[in-house]
């Protein structure tokens, strides 16, 4: 295993954090300031027209999207779900595929108005994809953090899409949670 000192992790971690790219539903840049400012006022928007954010990511990205559903549930105020109940997860993966995971509860609890946030280093996972795709069908609106290949299918499907630019899961995975305590921090009541 290549050796590297901790400040030099850090350092390159610390030049990702501020080369995380935003775009918009069209693929226009947004600067990361605008991104954020726009992540937090649709994270703002759910809560003050009582709808609910719905989470989804696999994984490393799983654990990220479950600690985002504490945070917006008890320090932002919003009602927020994520899908790894276990029995639920295990009997739609066994039965419909695991590419189903995510989009058959999306199609049980997703309304128009809500917002789903999807968290995939790779931005490719069938499973997040067809959620993104079922997200839309039902109106909701749509944020994706995702990493890996700038062209990603995941960066393409949101209407806000942040994209961090390392193939290094770690790398990807520090900055997806860093960027998500970041916008739930902001959306929290003073």
């Amino acid at each position: 295993m290549l050796q590297q000192r901790v400040t030099d992790y850090f350092a390159t971690l610390s030049q990702l954090l501020l080369s995380i790219e935003a775009t918009d539903q069209q693929g226009d840049a947004l600067t990361l300031d605008q991104g954020t400012e726009r992540a937090v006022q649709m994270i703002g928007d759910v809560k003050s027209a009582s709808r609910k954010m719905l989470l989804a990511g696999n994984g490393g990205s799983s654990a990220i999207v479950s600690h985002v559903q504490n945070d917006l549930c008890k320090s932002v105020g919003v009602r927020a779900m994520v899908f790894t109940e276990q029995p639920l997860l295990t009997a739609l993966a066994n039965d419909d595929g695991y590419g189903s995971v995510f989009e058959w509860p999306i199609g049980l609890w997703a309304e128009a108005g809500d917002l789903l946030l999807t968290v995939s280093s790779s931005g490719r996972s069938e499973n997040i994809v067809r959620a993104l795709a079922a997200a839309r069908e039902m109106g909701c609106q749509v944020i994706t953090l995702s990493g890996f290949d700038a062209d990603n299918t995941s960066r393409q499907m949101g209407d806000l899409n942040f994209y961090v630019p390392s193939h290094v899961y770690g790398f990807v995975e520090s900055a997806h949670t860093a960027l998500a305590h970041y916008l739930t921090n902001m959306a929290a009541p003073c």
